[in-house]
């Protein structure tokens, strides 16, 4: 696109999906089942092999990695996934996470903070069992998209 603007354009409604494949799937379950049923979603599909939860117009899919990837540990600079940020409602959603998580064994990368990333940006990054950070946010508003005459910008907020 290249910077082009087209008069007719789709809008997406979101993502519909993410699919984590870890290499620990007895310990990754019931993290990801506890912490996602805090976030307000709902396992649909769980068995052995899988856990499928849905809210929040989202849905988190985590599934065992291949046998010959058994050895790979997660590393957010290798190519894929740097990270998930989920976004909150409210600032008060993120700081009830926070005191979930303190109580159970989760890596807490930063604690509630205040960030430049957007206009009031407010969040939250922890990890999984595996190392897979997860981040929930909180913007006001419309964030960047308030000012739409200034976009884009030429590089990431400080």
């Amino acid at each position: 696109m290249n910077g082009v603007y087209y008069s007719m354009y789709m809008e997406i409604n979101g993502i519909a999906h993410i699919q984590l494949t870890v290499n620990d799937l007895e310990r990754a379950m019931p993290f990801y089942e506890e912490v996602l049923a805090f976030m307000g979603m709902q396992a649909v599909v769980k068995n052995p092999e899988f856990l499928y939860m849905i809210g929040g117009r989202a849905a988190v899919a985590i599934t065992r990695c291949s046998p010959e990837n058994r050895d790979a540990v997660f590393d957010q600079r290798r190519i894929g996934l740097h990270h998930i940020c989920f976004r909150a409602r409210s600032r008060d959603d993120i700081d009830s996470l926070y005191e979930f998580l303190r109580t159970r064994p989760v890596k807490i990368v930063r604690p509630p903070t205040e960030g430049s990333w957007a206009p009031g940006y407010y969040s939250l990054l922890f990890e999984d069992p595996e190392g897979i950070r997860l981040e929930v946010n909180f913007v006001p508003g419309k964030g960047h998209l308030e000012n739409p005459q200034q976009l884009p910008l030429n590089r990431l907020p400080e």
